[in-house]
């Protein structure tokens, strides 16, 4: 269990599954997230025991106020190289515009950084989602590139950014004060 400030980030567990199908049926949600389609409840199941034993994916459910709101995650987890894609999802609109989101990327990306040893944690997303752009911003995620017309969505091509967080970035700079 991993402890930001307003949210908890725990196991998926299979009672969580039935959100996912839910908020994964809204057009809204569906939005900018991965999925480009709603998912019943039997690939709901597949994939969350796929995603159990795959060791390139770490998920978790994103808790507020004990209710369960979205999700979030690692994965391209690459060990060797000590890099992975991250990507989270609030599934519950009306706590969109709340700082959720800036605030469950902190903590999972820390969690990256001081647990799973990573160096380089990067994200994908549509260039036209800026709310989700600044939020990434706020964390200390920079701009590394964009794939033009990379996904189809909403009726048009859309460009698709890259942007990373490295672990020097996160750390403080040494400081030669002897008062």
């Amino acid at each position: 269990m991993l402890c930001g400030q307003r949210v908890v980030l725990r196991p998926i567990e299979p009672e969580h599954l039935p959100n996912y199908v839910r908020w994964f049926a809204d057009p809204e949600v569906l939005a900018y997230f991965g999925p480009y389609r709603p998912m019943n409840a039997a690939q709901e199941k597949d994939w969350y025991e796929q995603q159990n034993r795959d060791r390139s994916m770490v998920n978790f459910a994103i808790e507020y106020d004990g209710r369960h709101i979205g999700g979030c995650g690692f994965g391209r987890m690459d060990h060797a190289n000590q890099n992975a894609e991250v990507g989270l999802v609030i599934g519950e609109k009306s706590l969109w515009n709340q700082g959720l989101g800036k605030e469950v990327l902190a903590t999972i990306v820390a969690y990256g950084f001081d647990y799973l040893n990573l160096h380089r944690i990067y994200l994908r997303v549509f260039a036209q989602n800026q709310r989700a752009i600044h939020a990434y911003e706020q964390v200390g995620f920079v701009h590394e590139g964009r794939f033009r017309e990379a996904e189809w969505r909403h009726g048009q091509w859309q460009d698709m950014l890259y942007m990373t967080g490295l672990t020097q970035w996160r750390r403080k700079p040494a400081t030669n004060d002897t008062n």
